[in-house]
């Protein structure tokens, strides 16, 4: 698959945007880099109204393609990957990595997601925790917040950039190989089996149990779980509920 087939089962995921003419304009600039797939989580603003539609110009189908859902998880159903993107340095023990570092490795396996926050406060840690890897665009303090629409214009700048770069420096382009990694969905169905079994046997405490998944789930996303393998683990859950119901008997 090349570059520009994997750029177009990318998708672009908005949480809560709160402004039409951010989302008009990223439809537009979206368009203009060969990216076509637009989710919007539980969005704050109507996006087909007249002023998304000014701003997007001739690119006015990609809201009217894009995809609207009420959390992130729905957003990621189906998707391999996902790259969080923050303005600000975070304490998830995760690197936060630069564009073009980060970038090239969302396209190996699709389809993928590139996760952008609210306008007002940008990504929270638990959405962060969505992802496996954390992006930020650098910029000089002490104003280094970018605005929305203008976040998503570097990235996907940067994503028409991966087969340019290879292309240059004479390198095949990595092509993504049939792979049997668990899909977001698949390990958020696999956390939230584990959550509730540590909460049933005493491991997890509810006051705690949010700040102890978030480890699970870096440890999780570090481990890059094939679907057997999320398959396998859950199955220890299911025997670990049964003997623990044979235990209570």
């Amino acid at each position: 698959m090349s570059p520009a087939a994997s750029i177009s089962q990318l998708r672009i995921v908005l949480v809560e945007p709160a402004g039409p003419l951010n989302i008009g304009s990223v439809a537009r600039v979206m368009k203009n880099f060969g990216l076509t797939q637009l989710v919007l989580v539980n969005p704050k603003c109507e996006p087909h109204s007249d002023e998304a539609r000014q701003m997007a110009v001739h690119a006015y189908d990609v809201i009217e393609m894009a995809k609207t859902v009420s959390t992130l998880p729905e957003a990621l159903v189906g998707c391999q990957r996902a790259v969080a993107t923050t303005a600000r340095s975070r304490d998830l023990q995760t690197p936060l990595e630069r564009p073009e570092l980060t970038l090239p490795w969302l396209l190996e396996a699709v389809p993928s997601a590139l996760i952008f926050g609210p306008e007002d406060r940008g990504l929270n840690n638990d959405e962060m925790l969505h992802a496996q890897r954390f992006m930020k665009i650098d910029t000089r303090p002490p104003y280094e917040s970018l605005n929305l629409a203008q976040a998503v214009a570097i990235c996907c700048y940067e994503l028409s950039q991966v087969g340019r770069r290879a292309n240059q420096t004479a390198l095949p382009v990595q092509v993504p190989t049939p792979t049997t990694t668990a899909t977001l969905d698949e390990l958020d169905g696999y956390y939230r089996h584990l959550e509730s079994i540590l909460l049933k046997i005493g491991y997890l405490y509810p006051h705690t149990a949010a700040s102890r998944m978030r480890k699970f789930r870096q440890l999780g996303h570090r481990a890059d779980l094939s679907n057997e393998e999320v398959s396998m683990l859950r199955g220890i859950l299911r025997q670990i509920d049964w003997a623990t119901h044979q235990g209570n008997d």
